[in-house]
């Protein structure tokens, strides 16, 4: 009640100083944090008085199912975390740092949620001091390390769970459905894309779908069906390989002397390091990739935008319009998605386009390549989408009619 007052009697005053108004932000924060705490403490009782508690919730916040099973699962976060609960009723964490151990805990199995939000409560006085971006990272490297720890037991029931089948349909369509661990998967995904790359370079088939991502998958059958015939186009085995990138952004000044050390392949890393397949297939195992005959591990180092290193020659001039594979790696350590505003269809599905045209003069260097998939490239070659980058990958696209969308340096994070 107290801050309710000092907040109604500072919004009223029209000399308040700028001491008032930042207190009035910290009562706000802290009535926001006690508010949030009252929510989940009637969320977790009306939940044990009715079967379908995502519905009273809607109908009594005016909120969305999803939004309600949001709530319930944060109340859920707070009944198995005390301090964490005890502190947000005193408005010393927001309901931000509670979200921040939901949405880790969300992707795990059942003992690994139970063990890191045990550890979450157990550095509940850390969330505190910490904004809600600094314990969102806390909480997200706690997780890898619980994952890592179960990490070996998952991978061999990955493997176990390897699949294959194939049956004609009523149309007579031959089909085939496969389920791969993920080391197998990026093994197979690499000579895929390389042969689909080799096949389709300059020109497609006259009979493709004319839809865009239908004519995608199209081209990837016919691709895949090369590779199963034994008649690839590639002329290559398409050798796997693990791409690790480490974002470095916001990282203390001391970076990565060695890039492999910088992987974490010797230990736990500093910055954060992400692999393409699944965190929870051990580090032991993937270092062992790095003597396989099949198989390598190339690092890309990335900050703001920038590659600090990546393996290859990355500037090709106008030697050649296609890009190479080293440039295809340094890129996939900025992005994760297409390059686009809101797309979320993955790298692995996107050309490279040239931001100044081929055709136009532009050189295939690394500065004026940009993933877009499909659809988007059509945009920008047949709509009049232009698209241009600043000197930290800044991207700004205008449309027809004057719009503009732009955004800041690449981060895979927020793919």
């Amino acid at each position: 009640m107290e801050r309710v007052e000092r907040i109604s009697a500072t919004r009223a005053d029209p000399r308040a100083e700028r001491g008032d108004l930042e207190g009035l932000l910290r009562d706000v924060t802290a009535l926001r944090g006690w508010l949030a705490s009252a929510e989940a403490d009637a969320t977790h009782r009306l939940a044990e008085m009715v079967t379908f508690p995502e519905a009273a919730i809607a109908d009594n916040t005016r909120e969305s199912f999803a939004k309600a099973a949001k709530t319930i699962e944060r109340a859920k976060t707070l009944d198995a975390a005390p301090d964490l609960a005890s502190k947000l009723d005193d408005g010393t964490i927001t309901s931000g740092h509670v979200a921040a151990v939901t949405r880790a805990a969300g992707g795990l199995e059942a003992r690994q949620r139970d063990e890191l939000i045990e550890r979450c409560d157990q550095l509940s006085h850390i969330a505190e001091h910490a904004s809600v971006e600094q314990w969102n990272k806390r909480v997200r490297d706690l997780a890898r390390n619980v994952q890592r720890a179960d990490g070996m037991d998952r991978y061999e029931r990955q493997r176990r769970a390897t699949t294959c089948s194939t049956w004609v349909d009523g149309e007579g369509m031959w089909n085939l459905r496969a389920t791969f661990d993920p080391l197998t998967g990026v093994g197979l995904a690499a000579k895929l894309d390389r042969e689909l790359e080799a096949l389709f370079a300059e020109a497609v088939p006259e009979w493709c779908p004319t839809d865009r991502r239908a004519k995608q998958d199209h081209m990837r059958a016919l691709a895949l069906a090369r590779l199963l015939e034994g008649s690839a186009t590639s002329g290559r085995s398409g050798r796997a390989e693990y791409v690790t990138v480490i974002d470095v952004t916001g990282a203390p000044a001391t970076e990565p002397a060695d890039a492999t050390a910088a992987a974490g392949l010797a230990g736990e890393p500093d910055w954060e390091v992400t692999w393409p397949i699944p965190i929870e297939v051990p580090h032991r195992v993937l270092v062992e990739l790095m003597g396989a005959a099949d198989a390598g591990v190339s690092v890309v180092i990335v900050r703001n935008g920038i590659v600090l290193y990546a393996p290859g020659e990355l500037d090709l001039g106008r030697t050649t319009r296609l890009a190479n594979r080293a440039q295809r790696r340094a890129l996939r350590g900025l992005y994760s998605t297409c390059g686009i505003p809101g797309c979320r269809v993955s790298f692995d599905r996107c050309k490279l386009h040239h931001v100044i045209w081929w055709r136009r003069g532009g050189a295939t260097d690394l500065a004026n390549l940009l993933p877009v998939c499909s659809i988007h490239h059509g945009k920008i070659h047949h709509d009049n989408w232009l698209v241009t980058l600043g000197p930290n990958r800044e991207l700004t696209v205008t449309l027809p009619d004057g719009s503009v969308m732009a955004t800041g340096p690449p981060n895979r994070r927020a793919a």
